[in-house]
């Protein structure tokens, strides 16, 4: 499929993210409450995307974000630097001792363990991130002087705030004007919706937002509750559509959204919470296409997993236009990221690949 991607000769960066990215605290095999120790990483659902597009995948990249200006702050962008992020395009917000005018957001999550699920707290609010407004970002020469091919944020940031919400609207009409191609994870979580509106807010910059998407992902959940789609035969589980109610689901979201190029999304079966089946689908000029399935894939950390999904898939169809090869570029790349600690992938392309052909894990010497 040709989804008219600019040519990289035009284009500064492949690809860029527009969200929060958090300081995440990991107390390894144990609880947060009775922890004495933490492993820090850094995470944010739209960055890991492009943290795996740059440190597996090989493209250059780069993160649109906002820190306070202080030591925690720069503490992220070194663990940016280190995954190969372009951090050009952070912009910076001085701050008070104590963070009243604005501070960095913290991550605390746990990875559970058989029968115990993986528990995450978030620090996050008056962040730099969620006060940044539009006006803060020179979108039109990030996307038109400098050039972007791939655009990709979420319905994560988009919750955050108010102000998150006006300045992620900004950021797609801005990018679609100048011709990147947009990818969008509804990502829905009701938690972080609710001091702004709920599931109607929710609903309603969504659906704003969906209007300039190219590459769309997400369940049906999230189709239903962000999007106000329905289908025959839904029930309030929302775990017991097969391929073909999930394709009934696309098909009306094309309807409503014409603009719609490719729809995706992760299966997962939980049998414990180190024990996952792992697969995905996506939609693209009228056909489903299903990954290989990862069968009892056993997990370490699964935060991630979704993300590192989106960003194998991205690739896919940026370097082929194969729908059915990025699905599964992307399954195998959510699988593996799911097997070592942190937020974001630690996979090799070569590593992705073998898992996609179903190459022997004995050990390589």
């Amino acid at each position: 499929m040709d989804l008219h991607l600019r040519p990289a000769s035009e284009c500064f960066y492949d690809a860029a993210s527009l969200g929060e990215i958090m300081l995440r605290f990991d107390p390894g095999e144990g609880r947060i409450r009775t922890a004495r120790s933490f492993r820090v990483w850094e995470g944010g659902g739209e960055y890991n995307v492009i943290r795996g597009l740059r440190k597996c995948f090989g493209m250059k990249t780069a993160a649109i974000t906002a820190f306070a200006d202080n030591e925690v702050g720069h503490l992220v962008e070194d663990f940016i630097m280190q995954g190969g992020v372009d951090t050009a395009l952070v912009k910076w917000f001085p701050t008070d001792g104590i963070g009243r005018v604005c501070r960095n957001g913290l991550n605390f999550t746990e990875r559970g363990f058989g029968i115990r699920g993986a528990k995450g707290c978030s620090d996050r609010a008056n962040t730099a991130i969620s006060k940044a407004r539009p006006e803060d970002f020179d979108f039109d020469y990030i996307f038109g002087e400098l050039g972007v091919r791939w655009f990709h944020t979420g319905g994560v940031y988009a919750s955050i705030s108010e102000q998150s919400c006006e300045t992620v609207i900004e950021a797609i009409k801005t990018a679609k004007k100048y011709g990147t191609i947009i990818s969008y994870d509804l990502n829905y979580r009701p938690s972080m919706w609710s001091a702004i509106g709920g599931e109607q807010k929710a609903r309603v910059v969504n659906q704003e937002i969906a209007g300039y998407v190219d590459v769309m992902i997400g369940n049906e959940e999230e189709f239903t509750k962000c999007l106000g789609l329905q289908v025959e035969g839904q029930d309030a589980s929302f775990r017991h559509l097969n391929v073909d109610g999930y394709k009934k689901m696309i098909e009306e979201a094309v309807k409503k959204y014409p603009n719609f190029r490719v729809v995706a999304t992760t299966l997962r079966a939980v049998h414990t919470a180190t024990v996952n089946d792992w697969s995905a689908l996506c939609w693209a000029d009228g056909e489903i296409y299903r990954s290989k399935s990862f069968e009892r894939i056993e997990v370490l950390d699964r935060v991630g997993g979704g993300d590192s999904f989106a960003s194998g898939l991205i690739y896919g169809l940026m370097t082929y236009g194969d729908p059915e090869l990025a699905v599964n570029y992307g399954a195998a790349h959510g699988a593996l990221a799911m097997t070592t600690p942190g937020d974001t992938s630690m996979a090799t392309k070569q590593e992705v690949e073998d898992a996609m052909g179903g190459s022997s894990v004995r050990i390589r010497r």
